[in-house]
């Protein structure tokens, strides 16, 4: 499946910011056997007087920005045409959980993609023993990896309630999952969280959704967000899989990455530093169609 991307997010400051530096992770790349990039550009207003892009630790392009005058505004435009390749279908054959810490060990490499890098607390996801907890509570005798990340995406869905308002993007997994309400980064992070808790490598995915109008009703522009899922290590035979706790479902054709990380410090749209005085403003408008008008 073939879509067109295009996202836009505006920043407006009460007063000019000065000296203004970012990071930013708004460029898809290739993935092999799952995502072809076919064109890709990231238009930023005002021009800045420094533009570099370059690779993360993680593989991701990460855009450096920077102003060397007072703004009082700015804008990310990205326009991208991306493939994203039909997953093959998949037995599941990974080890049950009591082996997958040996599969772990014999892991002789310290690659962006090595499952080591996922399995201990990172900046915005700490052990949780209660998230831990509801894990080991879904453990049953001889279950595969594969199948634990599932059951859990599975009881995230159940056990949560989507809240735009509930949660702010610095609201630890801990305190979401205290009063079951988040949205998709909640989700995401309260997943990866209880995975590390029971020896499972997790990751977050930051990309887009295709969603789907209601029948009989058009698709609004705009109308889609950026959206946030889990990639787990189950094994050397199976590797990293996908799993949507938001949405109940493995994360498929529908689903274009934008950046992997440990969790949403990696992979933010928009990172950085700026001095300033007052408060600032945020919108963010997502639009992905599928080339076949589908």
């Amino acid at each position: 499946m073939i879509y067109d991307i295009k996202l836009r997010i505006d920043y407006d400051y009460e007063a000019p910011s000065d000296h203004t530096r970012n990071v930013l992770h708004l460029l898809p790349d290739n993935l092999g056997g799952k995502q072809r990039v076919l064109s890709r550009l990231l238009d930023v207003r005002p021009p800045p007087n420094e533009r570099r892009e370059s690779r993360d630790f993680f593989g991701n392009t990460a855009s450096s920005v920077s102003w060397h005058y007072p703004i009082d505004a700015v804008s990310f435009d990205l326009v991208a045409r991306v493939e994203r390749l039909a997953d093959p279908a998949l037995l599941d054959i990974s080890p049950p959980l009591g082996q997958l810490r040996q599969e772990i060990s014999e892991m002789q490499t310290l690659s962006a993609d090595a499952p080591h890098h996922f399995l201990s607390p990172s900046p915005r996801i700490a052990e949780v023993p209660e998230i831990t907890a509801f894990v080991q509570s879904l453990i049953t005798p001889g279950m595969s990896t594969a199948r634990l990340v599932e059951t859990l995406g599975h009881a995230l869905y159940t056990r949560m309630h989507y809240d735009a308002e509930a949660t702010t993007v610095d609201t630890p997994p801990a305190e979401a999952f205290a009063q079951k309400r988040g949205v998709c980064q909640d989700f995401a992070q309260i997943m990866i969280a209880g995975l590390r808790g029971v020896g499972v490598p997790a990751g977050y995915v930051s990309g887009f959704l295709r969603t789907f109008p209601p029948p009989g009703q058009p698709r609004l522009e705009g109308a889609d967000a950026m959206h946030a899922w889990v990639r787990a290590w189950v094994g050397h035979e199976m590797g990293w899989i996908e799993f949507d706790p938001t949405n109940d479902q493995p994360a498929g054709i529908d689903y274009v990455t934008l950046a992997i990380g440990r969790d949403y410090a990696d992979v933010a749209p928009v990172r950085g530093a700026m001095r300033s005085a007052g408060s600032h403003a945020t919108t963010q408008s997502v639009d992905v169609i599928p080339l076949d008008g589908a």
